[in-house]
């Protein structure tokens, strides 16, 4: 038999107890710590899409909104470092990359303090449940409204689907002529750099 020394009264003298007694004490109250968290965590639903967080709306894309300055997105890490933009634009253009779990890129003003002007998604995250890889019925379902616009067909290759925003918002989809599916998103427009 085992035992453990406990002090015990106010002068701390020593009993002895028996480690049988300890276990009986311990054990019972272990099982009952882990029923409690594994009944807390079934009642906490898990998420099972990562992207079903990641919303776009006409005006941002998860956390980055229109308008919101390079200095803000960079101290959120929502983007990367600014870099020289589309140089169609002119020798002033700026962009940056968005961050994990997003993909694509933000286009900011010309002029100092840099503030986005249109953000442009190629995955990680959806438009009513309509995201890249959706073909152009998807889309009209969650869009009753949408717009096939196929002006850009033979100059990109690309299918744009606008939302207008009495149909849900100024939000665009590129959908591919060769794939048949959408390669990009933009809020609220598609900045073409080629």
């Amino acid at each position: 038999m085992r035992h453990a020394v406990k002090a015990t009264g106010s002068r701390g003298s020593l009993q002895r107890v028996r480690t049988e007694r300890l276990a009986g004490i311990v054990v019972p109250t272990l099982i009952f710590a882990a029923g409690a968290v594994a009944i807390g965590s079934a009642a906490a639903p898990a998420e099972t899409d990562p992207a079903a967080a990641k919303r776009i709306t006409p005006s941002r894309v998860n956390g980055v909104r229109i308008g919101m300055s390079h200095g803000q997105l960079r101290r959120r890490g929502l983007v990367g470092r600014i870099r020289r933009g589309c140089e169609l634009g002119g020798p002033n253009t700026r962009s940056a990359k968005l961050l994990a779990p997003l993909k694509g890129q933000v286009n900011y003003t010309q002029r100092k303090p840099r503030k986005i002007t249109d953000i442009t998604v190629r995955g990680g995250a959806r438009a009513h449940g309509v995201g890249i890889g959706a073909m152009i019925p998807a889309i009209k379902a969650a869009f009753p409204k949408a717009k096939v616009d196929h002006s850009t067909d033979r100059v990109f290759g690309l299918t744009l689907v606008r939302i207008p925003k009495s149909g849900g918002g100024r939000i665009i989809f590129g959908v591919s002529m060769k794939t048949k599916r959408t390669t990009l998103i933009g809020v609220p427009f598609i900045a073409f750099c080629e």
